[in-house]
């Protein structure tokens, strides 16, 4: 069944499951900057750094969208505005808008008050920008663009969907720069229930022939990287810093939720070390239109 056009592109109800467990519980074990997503190493098997990883991965993302050269910037699933805060901390004239359908995150970048930062609560589906944009950056949302069981065509369709609507946002020749967890070597109908219903309801992976299906024609891809190993080693520090702050959570926010996410994290771990899913990303640029 295709999705509506509620869902279609991105569940409320279902990122608010996930990422409005409570920001004060994301601060307990992220880095200072709330980046949730894979970090960027120079060696992954060596290098403990979290807070730097982090940094390194907002900074190839800025440059691999053009940003660090130019000065309107969308970043679709925004999270708690790491990314955007680099970019105008790098010169106060430019401007950075995100995109993200978690409340927290909205109430958390609207109370930064941060000039020339516009957060709007709602998907790329309904976006409606007044000016082009000269860049655009997306971590960590592709995933949850489209519904678990959805067909090749219905896949690919709302990717085509979603690289389109950029390409028309962006200025000529501007850049898009993606990351997204993939399929590796798991299949579909063997996912893990418990993180299909638990941690992550109403997403699907894509696969990485998809996104070249979907962006064929619109987008010429300039850098692929699978750095799955990168998201193996972000997954395990982040479990040890869950795990370091176990009593504080169990506290706070119970014994059931902890569980729940040093489960998750665990299969993560496991997950992308042995390549059942990857971590991809992406330097695209707009083909002419």
């Amino acid at each position: 069944m295709v999705a509506s056009i509620n869902n279609r592109g991105g569940s409320a109800a279902a990122i608010q499951h996930h990422y409005d467990v409570s920001n004060d519980f994301y601060t307990l074990w992220l880095d200072s900057s709330l980046t949730y997503s894979s970090g960027l190493w120079d060696s992954p098997t060596l290098d403990n750094d979290l807070e730097t990883s982090q940094q390194r991965k907002i900074d190839w993302h800025l440059n691999a969208s053009g940003a660090t050269t130019s000065k309107r910037l969308l970043d679709i699933g925004c999270g708690w505005g790491a990314l955007m805060q680099r970019h105008i901390n790098s010169n106060p004239q430019n401007h950075a808008t995100g995109l993200t359908l978690s409340h927290n995150q909205y109430l958390h970048i609207r109370a930064l008050n941060i000039p020339n930062i516009q957060v709007c609560e709602e998907s790329w589906i309904v976006h409606q920008p007044t000016d082009p944009y000269d860049a655009i950056v997306s971590i960590g949302a592709f995933e949850h663009f489209a519904q678990p069981e959805a067909s090749l065509d219905e896949k690919v369709s709302v990717y085509r969907e979603f690289f389109s609507r950029c390409q028309k946002w962006l200025k000529p020749k501007g850049k898009l720069s993606l990351q997204t967890i993939a399929y590796g070597s798991l299949n579909a109908e063997d996912k893990n229930v418990f993180t299909q219903t638990e941690i992550f309801p109403d997403s699907e992976l894509p696969r990485p022939g998809e996104i070249f299906m979907a962006s064929d024609g619109l987008f010429e891809v300039k850098t692929y990287r699978n750095d799955r190993l990168h998201y193996g080693k972000t997954c395990d520090l982040w479990l040890k810093n869950l795990r370091r702050q176990k009593l504080l959570i169990v506290e706070q926010f119970g014994e059931e939720l902890y569980l729940k996410y040093e489960q998750y994290l665990k299969l993560a771990v496991a997950g992308f070390y042995f390549g059942q899913i990857l971590l991809l990303r992406f330097e695209m640029q707009s083909l002419a239109k």
